[in-house]
């Protein structure tokens, strides 16, 4: 599993392009507050759910395989059972990461990713992740800008 702090930056600066599985078009639900944040800091989000034609602006895919652009990230928002199929899928569409939320962790999905040579990760949260690594986490969660303990310059 991809999870040290190298691995995780790592993976956030080189899969720009993210198919999330499992996104709602409900904003208050967390695939549509993530995936939302992951757009608003320059990232492709491409929503995998077949109860929608749209999300967040793009165009809503049935199945990964369906997606007609290449996918860096497949970020799993299902439950552990669900993300198997999820991972060879993966595999197939050439991602380079497959990416399990927090309170998905499917080892037999892990395993296959790793070993069909993808970067993988569970039990965390590519929003969460990104925040910490990059400076937008605060402790609500959200960087607002609107207070800041910085100094101005």
């Amino acid at each position: 599993m991809s999870d040290d702090i190298a691995s995780l930056r790592r993976i956030l600066q080189r899969c720009r392009t993210i198919a999330v599985v499992g996104l709602s078009a409900e904003w208050h639900r967390p695939s549509f507050f993530a995936a939302k944040y992951m757009q608003q800091h320059g990232y492709r989000v491409i929503p995998v759910n077949p109860r929608y034609e749209q999300i967040l602006g793009e165009r809503c895919f049935a199945r990964l395989e369906d997606i007609d652009t290449p996918v860096d990230m497949v970020d799993v928002f299902r439950k552990p059972a669900d993300v198997l199929p999820i991972a060879r899928s993966a595999v197939a569409i050439g991602a380079r990461c497959l990416w399990q939320q927090l309170g998905v962790m499917n080892l037999e999905a892990d395993a296959l990713a790793r070993n069909a040579g993808l970067d993988s990760v569970m039990d965390r949260c590519v929003k969460i992740e990104h925040a910490r690594l990059f400076g937008g986490l605060h402790w609500a969660g959200v960087n607002t800008g609107v207070i800041s303990a910085r100094r101005p310059t």
